[in-house]
């Protein structure tokens, strides 16, 4: 019966499983087109993980794969109930956090960095470590801009709704939680995945959005609630937020990706300058902190080179067998790429 290796990890409350072995080799001289493979020919292993009975929508999967960069201790390609991102923040911290407890990098004591190596590219990390327990994670934001700020859109049912919108990995609509009536609390949870949903569908069937370099990375899928923002210290700030990323489905955490668009918004808009950082909190009151190290302005965009620090906690290591004959288990592409890794 095939098999393959796991290891479950959580940040701020979104889990990742990060597959750890029993994967045969992907074809591709990079990452990116590993998974690029992965979408288009062999999509099993992420329903495999993101559907009952093995798994459920909420969580994410990442795949470690040997580096095709040399300056990279491992490749990973992401995987989320909407596809294959280029990248993301909380699974980056996740995919840190397993290569040092598998040994993939050598854990030692005090502050450590190396580089992984995403579908977007090499990401720079740094970890933590104390007492043999990694205690946190800093990695790299994609480069992050505000496409559209401040636009007017009818939603069905919503009205008028003011929202901007950010590329930092993937193309986020970024709308103030107050103005629409939300404090931003784990009871407002399904009322707040309804509201993005009915924003974001509406955006989708008005407008279409392309990276200045990249070109078409996909539709805007995600909603980024932004609540107020209040002053911790000095070029230090929090606020509560709230990030939709699939009908139904508002994230444990605040994500990584939605906290690069917020810096990248509060940039243009005279609220954070270089150094300064801003603590995003969710809806479960967990955490992530952005830091804002640059601007540049790029044709119509200034972008935002930025980091995210956070925490992954390892939740267990498993197994996973391969029933042919589970009426539940797709197997009509899984196979092409389980094996000894």
């Amino acid at each position: 019966m095939p098999s393959f290796s796991l290891m479950d990890t959580h940040a701020g409350g979104d889990v990742s499983r990060i597959v750890t072995g029993g994967i045969k080799p992907l074809p591709g001289n990079t990452v990116r087109a590993q998974m690029e493979y992965l979408r288009d020919e062999a999509d099993g292993l992420r329903r495999l993980l993101l559907t009952e009975p093995h798994g459920i929508p909420e969580m994410s999967v990442d795949l470690l794969v040997p580096p095709c960069d040399p300056r990279a201790a491992a490749g990973y390609i992401i995987m989320e109930v909407m596809g294959y991102p280029i990248y993301s923040g909380s699974n980056t911290l996740c995919t840190a956090t397993a290569v040092l407890e598998t040994g993939i990098v050598e854990k030692r004591e005090g502050r450590q960095s190396f580089n992984l190596e995403a579908p977007a590219g090499l990401v720079q990390v740094e970890a933590e470590v104390r007492n043999n327990i990694v205690q946190s994670v800093t990695c790299e934001g994609l480069p992050s801009y505000i496409d559209t700020h401040r636009a007017l859109i009818e939603v069905p049912g919503l009205g008028e709704i003011t929202y901007s919108v950010a590329y930092s990995g993937g193309f986020y609509a970024m709308v103030d939680a107050t103005e629409l009536g939300f404090k931003l609390v784990l009871e407002e949870q399904e009322r707040l995945a309804a509201c993005a949903h009915a924003i974001v569908t509406a955006i989708q069937l008005k407008h279409s959005y392309s990276h200045y370099h990249l070109g078409d990375v996909g539709p805007l899928p995600f909603l980024h609630f932004m609540g107020p923002v209040e002053t911790i210290g000095p070029g230090r700030y929090r606020s509560p937020s709230a990030t939709y990323v699939h009908p139904g489905v508002i994230c444990r955490s605040t994500t990584g990706t939605g906290t690069s668009a917020r810096l990248a918004l509060m940039n243009l808009q005279g609220d954070l300058k270089p150094g300064d950082s801003l603590e995003t909190v969710s809806l479960r009151n967990t955490r992530f902190t952005g830091t804002m190290h640059s601007s540049s302005q790029l044709g119509l965009h200034r972008v935002v080179e930025n980091t995210i620090s956070g925490r992954s906690h390892v939740l267990n290591q498993t197994s996973i067998n391969i029933d042919q004959d589970d009426p539940m288990i797709d197997c009509s592409d899984l196979l092409k790429v389980i094996g000894n890794a």
